[in-house]
């Protein structure tokens, strides 16, 4: 039967296997049965895993939850969605509570991808891992994601998510390769530090979103449970997410165009039957993403 935690995994190896193979803690291996005379030699042969995995059920959304994504301003709790996407930093524990007990789901936004110096863990960041200004947010810097510096900041935020009750994680600017970091970051860094980011919230039993990084989307998807695309209709590139939807997983999209706001011409309603089409859960925001309007395509 298909196993049904751990990604459904469909093998488990030993830390000699996971070692030599440089093996993240979940990831992607061929594999085949063979006879003990034809495995070389090696600790692997000496060294067997007999404990289970420890890792704790997480929530997993499907493609058609709906949901709302509010990071600044006092959040509006009255919209009836199963899902609500708030700021890590500024969610208080009780507001979380709140919203649990009121039947909805808590996901916590944090950048995992660049430092801002108004986070209240600021000074945790090494000099040497900050790069060049995010364009158009002169307080945000890129990180140098290929540092081992960067890991026990990240958990902690993490542990955070966990401390406030948070049911999922959002890691923003997940695509620091593809832009101008003062680092010379590789898509091979990139993919090893998105999946790092992945395992370590569902450790922690924290449902966790692919966003940006459309470029490796399809080598990410089995390690997030949901993606988060802004101006996917703007941009031209909604089927790239295809891999989620049809993976039953949920693509939150929001829009911020003015002919979308407005309804110009009709281009609301086209753009939310396209939208719909693709499977989406798509909003049409304030780009402050301040709830001072809020149109969905579910409506």
């Amino acid at each position: 039967p298909q196993n049904p935690i751990n990604d459904h995994a469909g093998l488990d190896v030993s830390p000699a296997v996971r070692d030599y193979l440089g093996l993240q803690d979940i990831d992607r291996v061929d594999w085949k049965f063979v006879d003990a005379k034809d495995v070389p030699a090696g600790p692997w042969k000496k060294i067997v895993t007999v404990s289970q995995v420890n890792w704790r059920e997480w929530y997993r959304p499907d493609a058609n939850t709906s949901w709302q994504w509010q990071l600044n301003g006092p959040v509006n709790t009255s919209y009836d969605v199963e899902v609500y996407d708030i700021d890590l930093f500024d969610a208080s524990a009780s507001l979380i509570r709140s919203l649990k007990e009121s039947g909805k789901r808590v996901i916590c936004y944090f950048s995992a991808g660049s430092w801002e110096d108004w986070r209240e863990d600021n000074r945790s960041f090494p000099p040497e891992v900050l790069g060049k200004a995010l364009d158009g947010w002169p307080d945000e810097r890129w990180l140098d994601i290929r540092s081992d510096l960067l890991r026990p900041i990240m958990r902690k935020r993490l542990d955070l998510a966990v401390e406030k009750g948070c049911d999922g994680v959002e890691p923003d600017n997940m695509d620091g390769y593809t832009n101008d970091t003062g680092f010379d970051l590789s898509g091979a860094d990139q993919l090893k530090y998105n999946k790092f980011i992945a395992n370590e919230a569902r450790k922690r039993g924290l449902s966790v979103g692919l966003k940006n990084d459309l470029d490796q989307i399809g080598e990410l998807e089995p390690f997030f449970d949901f993606a988060l695309s802004e101006e996917c209709h703007i941009d031209g590139d909604c089927d790239r997410l295809t891999p989620f939807t049809e993976a039953n997983k949920p693509v939150f999209n929001a829009e911020y165009a003015r002919k979308y706001v407005e309804n110009q011409n009709g281009e609301r309603d086209a753009m939310c039957r396209r939208s719909l089409g693709l499977g989406l859960r798509t909003l049409i925001l304030p780009i402050d993403l301040d709830d001072s309007f809020r149109y969905s395509c579910d409506e």
